[in-house]
């Protein structure tokens, strides 16, 4: 009787012109579709083909200085040092900086990141060695390739970036993420070198700072602006660089399972992590990188198997999903 009402419920929200976005991500415009594209039919491939990358040993937590400690008047949200941007959500930045000091707490309350982590790499490897023509295979494929991680965090993604072998430049708007992600990387020389900086994509577009391949995961569904965040994103990229952007699709199923599962059941995330009516579903985030001057290639969604506890690339984008798109050439 419930996945009844459910049926008819979709029925209702999405019209049957749309139900081929769902089915297959690729192919993200039907003929009929309302949103203009420069192109219906995006690449397609078999996700298997996609090179798994090694699994890389995390270190464990460090030791915090007392400066980050829990006790420590620089720890709290009310004293966080915001650098100023016209995207940036001053509440969102205040539920990151509460729970900074967990990053690396592989059952804290970044628990699905760390386990979706080899998923977003794979994806991540695979399409910047095709876009770039590195070899997927090998132990340093970004070599010679400049990537900076938009809303870095902890450094949960920026460490196994700088491993494969790229000059990593990290960002965040949270001073105590900063000094989390600076303290872990020091503890192994292949990450020691990453560049982290507490700032926004805005500020570095006013130094007029150039990186090979932007990417911004789970991010842009805590912005205040995304037209505003992805066009920072463009700007920051170079001709025909690399863009890539994960998120979770506006719909019936990711309420069910991001914010009711997830925050209220699992206990997966502190409850008020995310804001349903804050997310994008795909259209409409191929629709502002395009108005960004943003090609979308390639999108794929991430599926959840409780069996195995492990995460997967799918056709699959009504919760999860991640989009690879090159910068028009200027």
């Amino acid at each position: 009787m419930a996945s009844t009402r459910l049926i008819r419920s979709l029925r209702r929200n999405y019209p049957h012109n749309l139900v081929p976005h769902f089915a297959n991500p690729r192919r993200i415009f039907s003929p009929k579709s309302p949103f203009p594209a420069t192109s219906s039919n995006l690449q397609t491939r078999s996700y298997a083909e996609i090179p798994q990358s090694p699994s890389p040993k995390t270190p464990q937590n460090p030791t915090l200085p007392n400066h980050i400690g829990k006790n420590d008047s620089s720890s709290s949200s009310s004293t966080e040092k915001t650098p100023f941007s016209s995207s940036l959500n001053d509440s969102e930045i205040a539920k990151f900086a509460a729970i900074a000091e967990t990053w690396w707490d592989s059952e804290g309350p970044f628990k699905p990141l760390h386990l979706m982590n080899p998923t977003r790499i794979s994806f991540i490897r695979s399409t910047l060695c095709r876009h770039f023509r590195k070899d997927p295979y090998c132990a340093r494929p970004f070599e010679g390739l400049k990537i900076i991680d938009v809303g870095c965090g902890g450094g949960i993604l920026s460490e196994p970036l700088a491993r494969m072998g790229a000059t990593v430049t990290g960002i965040d708007a949270v001073e105590k993420n900063i000094k989390i992600a600076r303290l872990h990387s020091g503890l192994d020389p292949l990450t020691s070198s990453i560049e982290y900086c507490c700032t926004t994509a805005e500020q570095l577009v006013e130094e007029q700072r150039k990186f090979d391949a932007v990417i911004a995961l789970e991010v842009i569904e805590h912005v205040a602006d995304p037209s505003e965040f992805c066009k920072s994103l463009a700007a920051l990229t170079v001709s025909h660089g690399a863009t890539i952007i994960s998120t979770i699709n506006r719909s019936i199923r990711s309420y069910a399972t991001a914010i009711v599962a997830a925050e209220y059941i699992l206990n997966w995330l502190p409850k008020g992590t995310h804001e349903w009516s804050s997310f994008l579903t795909p259209e409409e985030l191929v629709l502002i990188l395009q108005r960004a001057s943003i090609s979308v290639q390639e999108t794929a969604g991430f599926v959840y198997n409780p069996l195995t506890g492990r995460w997967g690339l799918s056709d699959d984008v009504s919760v999860n999903f991640i989009v690879f798109g090159t910068k028009n050439k200027q």
